[in-house]
């Protein structure tokens, strides 16, 4: 009988096996004791930690808002014929009674020399009819004629008179269409595209204006505001009717679209008498004063109103995290053990959040390093104080 002797190979696995087996036995001697083999005892982490206050603020609500000039006014030809000449281009500002267009004339000066003809024919006649009259009125007065050949040259003196009337009108129509072919401007202003150019045949049918003139001295900012920010205007402002609350309201801001503040202050004048249903928004109007006519009509901007806070719960938004929509902050417990808070939020700042519940003045919450926090966790607390925060980042 041969005997088989254990090769090198066999003997480096055996070995392997029992080491294997020994890891096991220690690793489940190690597991019954109820603590990982690789736990350790990790410090607290030391975060800033913010108390929260409630201040007095003024906040600015912000509303997209469209400016139209004072006065847009359409410029249209009130005859027709051919556009023969442009007096000014498009840009440029011009004052009342400034010509812009002109309509070829020669048929409305033939038509004025027809009427005044016309007129002259007219007094010709009704000259006749007087002489007429004058030399039957003393044949009738000695009983040498009948009163009704009198009284039939009364007659045609009357119609000879109306006939007149009616020439002299017709010069003036004519005068007043003839003065239509120079168009010129009804306000000063400036002066928009000029769709039409020399030779073009236009009239009071064309659909297009000649040119639009706005006036913008005064500039008018279009904005809007939903039910809700309407509600809380309502509350925000005294007053019993929407007119006395608008008078209440302080000067508005223009925010331009470069992100610079108009230098002029504004104020809301008028409020539109209900609701569009199909926006669920209400409109209104400020007015700004344009003495640099830096404003243009068809610009666009923010309206900002500013609304008077008293008593506000203030967060700091780097303080606050969300989470499907909501948003909290963690809050620090008197043993310095910190949970996840939400809070419900009422306005903002760049910076701050308003709140109105979820945290009260004097809890504290971190400031800063919540994205290493869980709930339950242990911190130890940097104290900030909130008074300085706010002097370096005001509200």
């Amino acid at each position: 009988m041969r005997t088989i002797k254990p090769n090198r190979l066999s003997h480096s696995l055996t070995t392997a096996a029992v080491l294997l087996l020994a890891t096991v036995i220690l690793y489940s001697c190690g597991s019954s004791s109820g603590a990982p083999a690789n736990s350790y005892q990790q410090a607290p982490v030391v975060l800033p930690v913010l108390p929260v206050n409630s201040v007095d603020a003024t906040v600015h609500q912000e509303y997209s808002a469209s400016l139209q000039g004072s006065q847009d006014v359409e410029i249209r030809a009130q005859v027709d014929g051919y556009l023969d000449r442009i007096f000014v281009d498009e840009g440029a500002y011009v004052r009342k009674g400034q010509p812009l267009f002109h309509i070829t004339d020669r048929p409305f000066v033939e038509q004025l020399n027809n009427a005044k003809a016309g007129l002259a024919a007219a007094q010709a006649a009704l000259s006749n009819a007087e002489i007429n009259y004058n030399k039957l009125k003393p044949l009738v007065e000695s009983n040498i004629i009948s009163p009704v050949q009198l009284r039939s040259a009364q007659t045609t003196y009357d119609a000879a008179k109306a006939s007149v009337e009616q020439a002299r009108a017709q010069v003036q129509n004519a005068e007043i269409n003839l003065g239509y072919t120079t168009v010129k401007a009804p306000v000063e202003g400036y002066v928009g595209r000029i769709p039409h150019k020399t030779g073009s045949l236009v009239g009071m049918g064309t659909a297009e204006a000649l040119t639009v003139i706005s006036e913008i001295k005064e500039v008018y900012a279009y904005f809007s505001m939903s039910e809700n920010d309407y509600l809380q205007f309502q509350q925000q402002f005294p007053g019993k009717t929407f007119e006395e609350k608008i008078k209440q309201m302080p000067a508005v801001q223009l925010v331009l679209a470069d992100g610079s503040i108009y230098p002029h202050a504004g104020k809301v004048q008028l409020i539109a008498g209900q609701f569009d249903n199909s926006v669920g928004a209400i409109s209104f109007r400020a007015a700004f004063q344009n003495p640099d006519r830096l404003l243009r009509s068809g610009n666009t901007g923010k309206l900002r109103i500013p609304m008077q806070l008293k008593e506000m719960i203030v967060v700091p938004q780097e303080a606050t995290f969300t989470v499907q929509d909501k948003i909290f902050v963690f809050h620090v417990s008197d043993s310095n053990k910190v949970a996840s808070v939400p809070i419900r939020v009422s306005g903002k700042t760049p910076a701050y959040y308003f709140v109105e519940s979820g945290v009260k003045s004097g809890d504290r919450i971190v400031y800063s390093g919540i994205g290493t926090l869980q709930d339950g966790m242990v911190i130890v607390p940097e104290a900030i104080s909130a008074d300085s925060l706010l002097k370096v980042r005001p509200i």
